[in-house]
């Protein structure tokens, strides 16, 4: 799954950016999801959101959609895993450092401090001070091809497989073209864990423990051919 920032201070057009590009993915015949960083929520209906004050999870179903509010706080990583998308357009979250960003600014000034070495462009409504102009239906066109072609999302694991530090570093070589995702070991690891359906990463030192483990087990096992193992756990 791809994932794409959107970071700006306020008033820089990172929710109006968010929707275009949202309807140019759409359009372009992808499955979209959105996380927003938001400082309250006000998702459910005023009676139904009484449960939140002793309910660990609320949902609402009604004949056209449903929503869900979750108690908690949770990192962009435990919330993908409630994701089936082609790629998530992710606002707000300005201290991310596993996936590439668009920076929405109003003066060269924000651009450098908001600058971490993962921003794919820069957007505004003034052409003059940035890469695309938020306003100009063009642009937003040519923004989505970038974001899309350019987008990824490493586990945060920082388990330095890769050679790197941390996640963080091998994105910015990423984003800086010297690198590709392929260079993240824990994205194809040997072994691949779902709990509930939902991926599991492992480090690759825990995923070839998993592999030898597993392998040798099963291989003692009469009839055993070598093979694709595959081992589920009700």
């Amino acid at each position: 799954m791809k994932v794409i920032g959107i970071i700006g201070y306020k008033k820089t057009g990172k929710t109006t950016l968010g929707l275009k590009l949202s309807k140019e993915f759409s359009d372009m015949g992808y499955r979209v999801g959105v996380i927003k960083h938001a400082g309250h929520l006000d998702f459910l209906k005023k009676d139904t959101a009484k449960f939140k004050e002793f309910a660990t999870v609320v949902a609402a179903v009604s004949p056209e959609e449903t929503e869900v509010v979750i108690k908690g706080k949770k990192s962009v990583e435990e919330m993908l895993k409630y994701f089936d998308c082609d790629i998530v357009v992710a606002e707000g979250f300005k201290t991310q450092k596993t996936f590439p960003k668009i920076l929405c600014i109003k003066n060269k000034e924000e651009e450098k401090e908001l600058s971490d070495g993962l921003e794919l462009f820069t957007a505004s409504f003034d052409k003059e001070i940035s890469d695309f102009d938020i306003a100009n239906d063009q642009d937003v066109r040519k923004m989505a091809v970038i974001a899309f072609e350019k987008a990824f999302k490493l586990p945060g694991l920082d388990c330095s497989q890769c050679g790197y530090e941390s996640c963080y570093y091998l994105a910015r070589e990423i984003v800086g073209g010297k690198e590709s995702v392929d260079s993240c070991i824990s994205l194809n690891p040997p072994v691949n864990v779902e709990v509930d359906g939902q991926p599991f990463p492992l480090n690759h030192y825990t995923s070839n423990l998993f592999k030898n483990i597993i392998t040798a087990m099963v291989s003692s096992l009469k009839g055993f051919r070598k093979g694709k193992i595959k081992i589920e756990i009700p």
